[in-house]
C-alpha cells in the first residue's frame, strides 16, 4: 500500500482511573440497554480528557433518543499494556484505539464488530484515510477522528535568544546539541519511564537512515534486528545520547515535555500533542517545531511519523449482545465521524489535527497549519513503532529493549541479538 497520499486528502483541507494490572469496563454495564453507550478511554491527560468530554456532550446534546455516553477512563500506559485482556474479557461497548497494523492486528484476532455499513454512508474521509481503517479482510473496523505528527519541538524564544537554527542534518543537529550544552540548556530533553516515547526517535534514526521500506520490513518481522542496518540505528543513537536528558527512564513524558517548557531543553522529539498539551494557552504560540535531520541522502527526511487515532467497537461488548445496545453503539459512531464532532474536540483541544475534509481548520494555529503542512508534504507516512508492527512484539520485547538501550548503551550486539531472537518466537505465535 502506498502511503505517499495517506493524509494529503485532509491535510490540504484543512479523572483517570488507574488500573495497574488489567483494563476493566465499568462495573455491571448500564441497564437501560440502547440508552447508554459505554466508551472505554485512554484519554487520561487533562487536555484531551475535557475535548472528549464535549464531544460526547455534543452527541448527547443531538441524540433524539436522548443516549448517553458512560466514559471509563483509564490511565493512558496501563490502556495501551493491556489491551489484549479487555478486549477478550467484557470491554465496553466502543473504546479509543489507533488505526492501521494496530486495529487489524484485533480484527483478524476477531475481537471487533466490522462497521463497513457504517463507512456505506460516511463522507469526508480520503480513500488513504479508510485504507487505514480497514482490515486485512477488506472490510472497515475503525473511525477516525484525528492525527498528528511527530517532529523536533522548541520554543521560538529559545532559538531566537541564542540564534539557534533548525538543523537540517545530522551533523548540524549534533553541532546544535553541542552549544545548546555551552549555553547551559539540555539538548534534548527525553523520557521513556512510559516505554513508548523512545519509539518516536529510533522511528525517526529508522527512516532516515534506511529508508520508510525498511521501516514497514522491520516492523512486519521481515527483516533481522541484528541486521547491519539495525546496528547503525543504535550506533547513530549512541552518538546522540550524551546530548539526551538523563534519567529517561524514570522520567514521564510529561516531566521531559515540562522541561521543554520551562526552556530547561532546547529540543525534544515528540508527537505534537505531548508537548502542545504542558503548554499554556498563553504560550503556545511560542512552541515550533523543525523536521528530524537527514541523515541518509537518499532517503532524505521523506519519511513523517503521523499517527491516526479513533474509534472501535469491541466485539465482547458488554451491551452489544442487545440490539437496542448494538444500536445505540453506532449511533455514537456515526456522529463521531462527523465533522461536528471533530471540530468540537479541536476547539478544546488544538494540538491535533482533523481528519474529515469538512472540518472546520479557520481557527488552526499557526502551529497546526505547520503540522497540516508537514504532512501534506511527505512522502511517506508511518504510524509510529507500537503501531506498525504486533502489539505482544511492541510491548513485550520493544519497550524493555530500549529502556535498557538508554540504561546502557554500550552492548549493541548483545541489544539486538537478543530482540532477534524474541522476534522470531513473537511472529511465530498464530
Amino acid at each position: 500500500m502506498s502511503r505517499r497520499n495517506l493524509l494529503r486528502g485532509t491535510a490540504i483541507s484543512a479523572g483517570a482511573v488507574a488500573l495497574p494490572s488489567l483494563l476493566t469496563a465499568c462495573g455491571g454495564g448500564p441497564a437501560d440497554a440502547g440508552k447508554t453507550v459505554a466508551m472505554g478511554s485512554n484519554a487520561s491527560d487533562p487536555v484531551p480528557k475535557k475535548a472528549y468530554g464535549e464531544a460526547f456532550k455534543a452527541y448527547e446534546k443531538q441524540s433524539k433518543e436522548k443516549r448517553k455516553v458512560k466514559v471509563n477512563t483509564v490511565d493512558h500506559n496501563s490502556f495501551q499494556e493491556n489491551i489484549n485482556r479487555y478486549l477478550q474479557s467484557t470491554p465496553d461497548d466502543v473504546f479509543m484505539w489507533f488505526a492501521g497494523y494496530r486495529m487489524q492486528f484485533f480484527a483478524k484476532k476477531n475481537l471487533l464488530h466490522e462497521i463497513s455499513d457504517l463507512w456505506s454512508g460516511f463522507d469526508g474521509f480520503s480513500d488513504a484515510i479508510k485504507d487505514q481503517s480497514t482490515g486485512e479482510d477488506g472490510k472497515q473496523y475503525f473511525v477516525p477522528f484525528y492525527y498528528y505528527p511527530w517532529a523536533v519541538f522548541h520554543r521560538r524564544s529559545v532559538f531566537q535568544k541564542y540564534g539557534y537554527e533548525a538543523p537540517k542534518n545530522l551533523d548540524e543537529y549534533v553541532a546544535l546539541a553541542k552549544q545548546m550544552q555551552k549555553d547551559k540548556l539540555i539538548p534534548i530533553a527525553f523520557a521513556d519511564k512510559d516505554g513508548w516515547p523512545a519509539m518516536g526517535t529510533f522511528d525517526y534514526l529508522n527512516m532516515r537512515i534506511n529508508g520508510y521500506e525498511f521501516h514497514k520490513a522491520l516492523m512486519a518481522g521481515e527483516k533481522a534486528w541484528n541486521g547491519t542496518e539495525v546496528k547503525e540505528v543504535f550506533d547513530t543513537w549512541r552518538r546522540l545520547m550524551p546530548y539526551h536528558q538523563e534519567g529517561a527512564n524514570g522520567r514521564t513524558w510529561q516531566e521531559a515535555a515540562g522541561a521543554l517548557q520551562k526552556s530547561e531543553a532546547g529540543m525534544a522529539v515528540f508527537g505534537l500533542p505531548q508537548p502542545g498539551q504542558q503548554f499554556p494557552d498563553d504560550e503556545r504560540e511560542d512552541l515550533d517545531f523543525f523536521v528530524f535531520p537527514e541523515i541518509n541522502p537518499e532517503h532524505g527526511t521523506d519519511a513523517v511519523e503521523a499517527p491516526i487515532d479513533g474509534f472501535l467497537l469491541a466485539k465482547k461488548g458488554k451491551n452489544l449482545k442487545d440490539d437496542k445496545g448494538m444500536e445505540a453503539a453506532k449511533d455514537l459512531l456515526k456522529f463521531l465521524a462527523t465533522a461536528e464532532a471533530e471540530n468540537t474536540y479541536l476547539e478544546h483541544d488544538p494540538t491535533n489535527i482533523a481528519v474529515h475534509e469538512e472540518a472546520d481548520t479557520a481557527k488552526y494555529s499557526e502551529l497546526q497549519q505547520k503540522a497540516v503542512e508537514l504532512v501534506s508534504s511527505a512522502k511517506q507516512i508511518s504510524q509510529f513503532l507500537d503501531r506498525d508492527t504486533r502489539p505482544d512484539f511492541a510491548s513485550t520485547v520493544m519497550i524493555p529493549a530500549l529502556q535498557s538501550f538508554i540504561g546502557n548503551p554500550k552492548d549493541i550486539d548483545g541489544l539486538v541479538n537478543d530482540i532477534e531472537r524474541q522476534k522470531k518466537t513473537v511472529f511465530a505465535a498464530d
